[in-house]
């Protein structure tokens, strides 16, 4: 069997004796109890450890995974510039990981030219205690990304197949603390949803219930102040479909921040487990009823949407699509409103990608989940939200402010490298003058700084 078991700790500095100078005593239990779990770890004499922290480098768009032959990092930081973590990669299995996600439309791999990455202290502290009791073992190092839960969960789904394909004997630790917000007099302070979050996550990991990882409001975890969230729902995925033995060794929240240490062991294999399948046929019935747009242009960004929404998947173009949106290039720029009140909305000057439909994929997916302004879609929003589509002609160079038309031409103002856009004929635009003044501020220009002009036209659906 290639995926032996996972477990769930906490990463507190103070939990090192060079770090907490005595300080460490006053979570005795979760000292123990890390104790007790890197002793099974060693026992079970994994040939690959896979460590997820939520402090290795972070993307909204990406998973980060270390890519070189070797890791290091120090705890400086922490005043222990002497305490160095040293580590082999596992980078048959890192390269193995890359692949299949690639495969399954999963944005995951390592950093270009493989840049080194020291570890992170959410990396070492694991590390630390498990190097007391086994020697040799390779690591793979993953970070967590803006990305739904449930997409953190798939990278696990994964990463277990990936051992098994490669019999490698496996063991994943998702390395993250609990609330931030549970003592007044805490470094954070507290927050009424701090206890809900740590009552209900130590409740379902001690049931075993790992598919109500995936059930945690946004909400919750944001006001939980939590760090640990999405390291547990990759573990999670990492023990898809299998049944498992769960074990609580401690929670303590006396330094106002939650720390639990749990393990979960596989104990034979069950459909009824597999709990992404599951989630995705769940939100896709919940969203059934939901109406399509009679214009294909909006349908298809509705159907990346919702794909992605609910399973954080990236849709296949559809056999429906027509051959204008497959023959043609273009910029597109997809807009979701909500309420009357703009949600969301990116595009492309011009086309980055092979065909109109590629781009509408694109900036939809991007509309809901990557505008820098709005958190990400949750499926609850689905009913409310109103799409549109704006496909653009080819930019077109003008010398004066007369060749514009707010309701007719969207506006391009380029400065040196800066360059903003806005779209034509928008609510509350009425002037050239308002047009250009958005466009500039949009780029970080000045008010009275020259700029260069483009105009353009747009087909607009809705």
């Amino acid at each position: 069997m290639s995926v032996l078991a996972a477990f769930m700790v906490p990463h507190p500095p103070l939990i090192i004796p060079e770090i907490g100078k005595g300080e460490e005593k006053k979570i005795q239990k979760t000292v123990d109890s890390y104790e007790a779990v890197a002793r099974e770890i060693a026992a079970l004499k994994p040939d690959t450890i896979i460590i997820c922290s939520p402090h290795k480098e972070t993307f909204s768009d990406y998973f980060l995974i270390n890519g070189e032959d070797n890791a290091e990092g120090s705890f400086e930081e922490f005043g222990a510039a002497d305490i160095r973590i040293r580590v082999k990669c596992d980078t048959e299995f890192v390269k193995a990981v890359e692949d299949a996600c690639l495969k399954e439309n999963v944005m995951a791999g390592t950093a270009e030219n493989d840049v080194r990455q020291p570890l992170d202290h959410g990396t070492m502290i694991p590390l630390w205690f498990i190097g007391r009791y086994l020697d040799k073992f390779n690591v793979v190092n993953v970070g967590i990304s803006g990305f739904s839960l449930l997409e953190h969960y798939h990278l696990g789904v994964i990463m277990a197949r990936t051992a098994e394909k490669l019999g490698r004997r496996t063991v994943f630790v998702a390395s993250g603390d609990l609330s931030h917000k549970l003592k007044e007099d805490g470094p954070y302070g507290f927050d009424d949803d701090g206890p809900v979050y740590d009552d209900r996550l130590m409740d379902l990991c001690k049931r075993g219930a790992l598919g109500e990882m995936l059930d945690f409001p946004q909400l919750l975890c944001q006001r939980s102040a939590e760090c640990g969230h999405r390291p547990f729902c990759m573990m999670s995925g990492f023990l898809d479909g299998k049944t498992v033995k769960s074990r609580v060794y401690s929670h303590e929240d006396v330094t106002g921040v939650g720390y639990g240490i749990c393990s979960f062991y596989p104990d034979g294999n069950s459909d009824e487990r597999k709990f992404r399948d599951i989630k995705i046929r769940e939100e896709e019935l919940s969203v059934a009823g939901l109406p399509l747009s009679d214009d294909p242009y909006v349908r298809l960004a509705q159907r990346a949407i919702y794909g992605y929404v609910i399973s954080g998947r990236h849709i296949q173009i559809p056999d429906d699509v027509s051959e204008d949106m497959l023959g043609k290039q273009a910029g597109v720029f997809v807009s979701i409103h909500q309420f009357d009140h703009l949600r969301g909305c990116i595009g492309t000057i011009l086309p980055t990608t092979g065909s109109v439909a590629e781009e509408i994929l694109q900036n939809a997916i991007s509309a809901c989940s990557r505008d820098p302004r709005f958190s990400p879609v949750e499926i609850s929003e689905l009913d409310e939200i109103v799409y549109s589509v704006d496909v653009l002609s080819d930019p077109e160079r003008i010398f004066d402010t007369k060749d514009l038309d707010v309701k007719k031409f969207g506006v391009i103002v380029e400065n040196g490298g800066r360059r903003g856009v806005l779209l034509p004929d928008l609510e509350g635009i009425d002037t050239v003058e308002q047009q250009i003044s958005i466009a500039k501020q949009k780029a970080n220009i000045g008010s009275r700084e020259k700029v260069d002009l483009w105009r353009f036209e747009v087909i607009r659906h809705h």
